[in-house]
């Protein structure tokens, strides 16, 4: 069976939603977010940076949120959540499952750093960095005009997407993308969200 090291509100997030979406069984352990667990020699061994999540299936062991979600589609999902590969509809599909970490969760991320690194914050770099992330947020909106997710249909590139819309949401209080905002309710709604975003209300990106 898959096991994931889980902190909630993490990346994890990501391999939870997947998992309820497609019916396979994950054993979920929620370890520490400090910086002494995770600089501690036994989880370096797992994650030689120190960062969450951690996925292991028998001898495999994986540290990268994205990985994970494609090892599982290409191993577990049976062609279910992302197209053919090889087609112009599975290229897109990668380009947006990188677009939610590589592109997205960058300036996300740069935030929560700079907070955590910076007190009082510097209002110009969070400002700069909010405005990075909204331009994600637009490139959403523009792509989900008309179409109930990136893709037409649900892929696992709406879960990569859906988690930086998650941390988007905790961190930039709002924006007047409504198309965006429509896409984030519909995710918000399906079994696998609700599984993995647990007790938090993901809520509106209006909000």
């Amino acid at each position: 069976m898959l096991k994931l090291f889980h902190v909630p509100k993490t990346r994890s997030t990501r391999i939870i939603w997947l998992c309820e979406e497609l019916g396979v069984p994950l054993d979920i352990e929620t370890v520490s977010f400090s910086p002494e667990f995770r600089m501690s020699p036994e989880w370096l061994t797992k994650n030689p940076v120190g960062k969450v999540p951690v996925l292991e299936d028998g001898e495999l062991s994986m540290f990268e949120s994205g990985a994970m979600v494609q090892y599982i589609l290409d191993r577990y999902a049976n062609g279910r959540l992302q197209p053919m590969a090889g087609t112009p509809d599975h290229a897109l599909y990668m380009q947006w499952s990188w677009f939610g970490e590589a592109t997205f969760a960058r300036p996300l991320g740069e935030i929560v750093n700079h907070r955590r690194n910076f007190n009082p914050e510097i209002p110009e770099v969070v400002e700069e960095m909010v405005n990075r992330a909204l331009l994600c947020v637009k490139a959403v909106n523009d792509a989900v005009e008309g179409k109930e997710f990136l893709l037409g249909e649900f892929t696992a590139a709406d879960i990569m997407v859906g988690y930086s819309l998650m941390l988007c949401n905790q961190l930039i209080p709002s924006h007047s993308y409504d198309e965006a905002n429509q896409y984030w309710a519909r995710l918000c709604r399906m079994n696998g969200a609700v599984k993995a975003f647990g007790g938090l209300n993901p809520g509106s990106l209006s909000q």
